[in-house]
């Protein structure tokens, strides 16, 4: 909306600097957070007022988790307000990218919304049929594959491309060039990454600084690879019009500080499947039109851990009857071991910086 405003800088040269992603993703940031900040407590006190007893406790948890009852959940719609404010107020709405990006988003939120809407008016911690669920996530995803196909440039629209290397791409238009291997991976990053990060959000504060950390090295990455002089030079793929993802980036790191105000232990309100599915299926999104579903893996790679934990969990017990953990996802595993939830929460955090460092640097080492 605001970008519009460069349409009169022949008069005022000042509005110049709405051309600039730079400066609007620093807009979306601050935007996304004063929304939330502002709105944040109406809506808890809404959501503690319609909940009732708020989200319900796994019975099966670790017993520390029985002192949260009564925490109102679904604070993922506060992310979602902010995050959709700040990219319709600064993002550049001609691109078609944003709103591939976006529409994943809300229609994630919206699938975890009502997940999270059965759970509270069940008092269950079980939603809907996961076979509804993951085929509702399978459709999106793939939708956003075909449209995000459509979008990037022929010589990358069926291309998957490898950190560390330079021109290592593999064809993934099969078959007969229609591109389903390319759509077969959108679903598995996207809808990937969205139950890996719901698996994460288990502890206050867990999962949000994780998927910020993720946003901003991802915001950095979008800019680059959107931006031909800085492509060329580091040796990446260009895909024109990614560079204006890194605004929707900005929205997601301004919104999860807002939300991490009033999720930091002990927590006000959790964000519940609204947030987490929403927030990992951003970020796939991201990663898939900006050509980078593999560092996707490394900068996310607390997400793929808590993931594996639960999967290695389940087939274990399956073929053997025995668990290798204590408890999954993995946080809970720590928790039965008798570290702090605080403890565990940090680590993971650092963890996540990490990750995150090591993701930037596949942009040089090549």
């Amino acid at each position: 909306m605001l970008y519009q405003l460069v349409n009169f800088s022949d008069q005022i040269s000042a509005l110049n600097v709405f051309r600039y992603i730079s400066f609007r993703t620093g807009g979306a940031i601050f935007t996304a957070l004063l929304f939330v900040m502002m709105f944040g407590p109406a809506i808890i006190d809404l959501l503690r007022v319609k909940q009732g007893k708020g989200q319900p406790i796994r019975s099966d948890g670790p017993q520390s988790h029985q002192l949260k009852r009564g925490t109102p959940t679904m604070g993922g719609l506060m992310i979602l307000a902010g995050v959709l404010v700040s990219t319709l107020l600064w993002g550049q709405l001609e691109n078609g990218y944003v709103w591939v990006v976006i529409g994943v988003t809300l229609a994630y939120g919206m699938i975890g919304f009502y997940d999270d809407f059965l759970k509270v008016t069940k008092r269950s911690s079980d939603g809907f049929s996961s076979r509804a669920r993951i085929s509702l996530e399978i459709l999106v995803a793939a939708i956003a594959g075909y449209f995000i196909m459509q979008l990037a440039p022929p010589e990358l629209a069926h291309k998957l491309t490898f950190p560390f290397f330079k021109d290592l791409t593999l064809d993934m238009s099969w078959p007969v060039g229609l591109g389903i291997g390319f759509i077969l991976l959108s679903i598995l990053v996207i809808a990937g990454a969205g139950n890996s990060v719901n698996f994460t959000d288990g502890l206050d504060g867990l999962a949000i600084v994780p998927v910020m950390i993720a946003a901003g090295t991802f915001g950095v990455i979008a800019y680059l690879c959107g931006n031909a002089k800085f492509a060329t030079y580091l040796q990446i793929h260009f895909v024109p019009g990614t560079g204006e993802l890194a605004v929707i980036c900005g929205a997601l790191i301004g919104a999860g500080l807002g939300f991490l105000w009033f999720n930091a232990p002990p927590a006000m309100i959790f964000m519940g499947d609204t947030g987490s599915l929403a927030l990992g299926g951003a970020l796939g999104a991201i990663a898939v039109a900006i050509k980078h579903e593999i560092v996707l893996a490394i900068v996310g790679g607390l997400f793929v851990l808590e993931t594996l934990s639960v999967i290695i969990q389940v087939v274990s017990f399956k073929w053997t009857g025995k668990r290798v953990f204590r408890m999954a996802p993995l946080h809970h595993h720590y928790e039965q071991k008798g570290w702090k939830e605080s403890t565990i929460v940090i680590r993971f955090w650092i963890i996540s910086v990490i990750l995150a460092l090591i993701g930037l640097a596949t942009l040089k080492l090549r």
